[in-house]
């Protein structure tokens, strides 16, 4: 094929992933950033899904998996209980799982008169304790989506920030991994003229562990 002829295909190319760059639009944008940030709406009731495309049969067949963990069609119970209501004595239990490694293998000293090692329930004690201190659990709380999202309740983790997790201070709870969840996403389209809407599936991430990490 000659340069003239691969430079009108090129061009054609591009003129067409210009045409559709509407479409691409639609698909999530993959981020790091967690949690994910408030999505702004356009108020107008004209882009919010009718009663007839709330079908929930139709909706679970176009969403495969459900999962009933972090997604709820309905107001959940307890969706109101959010980290405002988190009480510092509540963050500090016996941490599940195994202990840090760098925390088991501190060794305390102790200085009265002469250096003298921490007795072995001392010991314990404050490695506990440092290990509740510094331990990170994920707060969940069932955020609405609104109706342009189906299910529209999701159940979101945060990490508690409200102080810092290391002794000294200076190190705060930060998102460590997260999950996915699939959900439907109403969008709506200007084409030649006329209003196009249809569900499309979107995925949204979920925090589900942190950990205690720099600030910065």
């Amino acid at each position: 094929m000659d340069f003239p002829r691969c430079l009108l295909c090129a061009s054609v190319l591009l003129l067409s992933l210009a045409h559709c760059q509407h479409y691409f639009l639609l698909r999530p944008i993959p981020s790091d950033t967690l949690p994910p940030l408030e999505l702004l709406e356009d108020p107008d009731p004209i882009y919010d899904p009718r009663e007839r495309d709330l079908n929930e049969t139709e909706l679970r067949g176009a969403l495969g998996e459900f999962d009933g963990r972090f997604l709820s069609v309905v107001p959940p119970p307890d969706r109101y209980t959010g980290n405002e209501d988190v009480d510092e004595p509540e963050l500090s239990p016996i941490p599940a799982g195994l202990m840090p490694k760098d925390i088991r293998s501190l060794d305390f000293e102790l200085e009265w008169g002469k250096k003298r090692k921490a007795s072995k329930k001392l010991k314990r004690r404050l490695q506990m304790w440092l290990w509740s201190y510094s331990f990170c659990p994920v707060l969940y709380t069932w955020n609405d989506l609104g109706a342009r999202f189906w299910p529209r309740f999701v159940r979101a983790g945060s990490c508690y920030s409200k102080r810092s997790c290391s002794v000294p201070e200076g190190m705060v709870c930060k998102p460590a991994k997260s999950t996915h969840v699939t959900l439907l996403r109403w969008r709506c389209v200007q084409r030649r003229g006329a209003l196009k809407c249809a569900w499309i599936p979107v995925q949204y991430p979920v925090i589900t562990e942190c950990k205690c990490a720099c600030a910065n």
